[in-house]
């Protein structure tokens, strides 16, 4: 029978040692914990995202919208918030916004502690009612196919699981946890751009969930989407007998589009391009009316500012002093600036997907458009980050949209960790 001999005296140097790991391995089992509730939490997250792929929401579907709203509200309400469903009153009216705007669902979690996080996805599609059964919800291999799946219903769904986790974590120490999820991204939120805005105004986070592309990337900037009208009112007359007596509405749209052409800086990433146009009735009438649209791109929101009074400023200068001329510009979506507070924690996310053996893309250079994401920044100091969302392809298409399901667990860890640490002083 062996004896133990007694353990030798620890020297201030292995203590300290000693002491580090046993301050790692503490710290690092709550983490274990999170990410077995994100393997638990991963087939319910595919069932949710079934209902609500069965669930068709176009962003002119109020129909649909009505009732995958009271589907996510049910559900935030089953966590424990405070849910209600919102109708617009406030509507920034584009050239294609529909008479009715579909609804938004609003939830607040209340904390113990202080920061406040907000979570922001969208429950409308682009596709037309009637669709769907062509491309239901299926699971095939490692991926989740169904009509709106990324884009962005996977981002809905990722909420509430989000919520759910820190629920059965028992973690309530941030201050609010705020989730919107509105019903017209797809139709530049017309109906809820200022809502975002103001809700999101004094948030030290916002994480928007569209998806992150097939490899996870988040994003920090994005590029605004604007677009210029130009209509201008001449006379009609006949071409033939007396064109004299007219004033030709297509020589003055002509005449401003052409002294327009060179507004754009592509060295700051401003650009304006003339796109549609049409004028006239009849090859033998001169035309009295003419119009033009502009597609419009910037990478900063004070560029917007100084393209529209340029604009301004331009048609004031007319080839025919007797025509009339009108310029409308609609700001479809501001620039998504990256700031330092989203530089910070988007590092900090590389850390926590280091935790878990992968590697995880920040782009803070401006690509494509488009994002709900862009109106929370306007007016916060905050963080704002996009593309929490899990990965995926096919957005807008027909047949081809689906997301990657060895990508939830993963995410669902990241949004999780990112809302712990950050409310506990952690992720500063």
């Amino acid at each position: 029978m062996s004896r133990s001999l007694p353990a030798p005296p620890l020297t201030p140097l292995i203590a300290s040692l000693w002491l580090a790991c046993a301050a790692t391995f503490a710290h690092a089992e709550p983490m274990t914990d999170v990410q077995a509730l994100a393997q638990k939490e991963q087939q319910p997250l595919l069932d949710t995202l079934r209902d609500l792929v069965g669930i068709e929401s176009g962003s002119k579907d109020i129909d649909g919208l009505n009732q995958i709203a009271e589907r996510v509200a049910g559900q935030l309400k089953q966590l424990g918030g405070t849910v209600e469903i919102l109708h617009p009153t406030d509507i920034y009216r584009l050239d294609d916004t529909p008479e009715t705007i579909g609804p938004a669902v609003h939830a607040v979690f209340k904390g113990t502690g202080s920061k406040k996080i907000m979570l922001i996805a969208h429950m409308d599609t682009v596709y037309l009612k009637g669709m769907l059964k062509d491309q239901p919800f299926r699971v095939d291999g490692d991926k989740a196919y169904g009509l709106g799946i990324a884009d962005d219903k996977q981002g809905v769904a990722l909420i509430l699981h989000t919520v759910a986790m820190l629920q059965k974590l028992n973690f309530k120490d941030y201050g609010t946890l705020t989730v919107l999820t509105n019903g017209d991204e797809e139709i530049s939120s017309p109906g809820w751009r200022s809502t975002i805005t103001k809700f999101a105004a004094d948030q030290d986070a916002v994480f928007s969930f569209e998806g992150g592309g097939t490899d996870g990337t988040l994003r920090l900037a994005t590029s605004g989407i604007g677009s210029a009208y130009l209509t201008v009112q001449g006379k009609s007359s006949h071409a033939g007998a007396r064109p004299e007596g007219g004033v030709n509405a297509l020589y003055e749209l002509s005449h401003q589009v052409l002294q327009m052409k060179d507004l754009s800086k592509p060295e700051q990433g401003l650009k304006l391009n003339w796109t549609v146009s049409k004028a006239g009735t009849n090859r033998n009438v001169i035309p009295a009316d003419a119009a033009a649209q502009a597609d419009a791109r910037a990478l900063k929101v004070a560029d917007f500012d100084e393209l529209q009074k340029a604009l301004q400023e331009k048609i004031k200068n007319r080839l025919l002093p007797d025509s009339r001329v009108e310029l409308k510009f609609e700001v479809r979506r501001p620039p998504l600036e990256a700031n330092d507070a989203s530089r910070r924690v988007a590092a900090y996310g590389k850390t926590i997907y280091g935790e878990i053996g992968l590697s995880l893309k920040v782009d803070e250079k401006a690509t494509g458009g488009g994002t709900d994401a862009a109106f929370a920044a306007l007016k916060t100091s905050g963080a704002v980050v996009e593309g929490m969302g899990l990965s995926g392809f096919g957005a807008h298409s027909n047949d081809a949209e689906y997301v990657q399901i060895n990508s939830i667990v993963p995410r669902l860890y990241l949004a999780t960790r990112m809302i712990m640490d950050l409310s506990t002083g952690k992720l500063k």
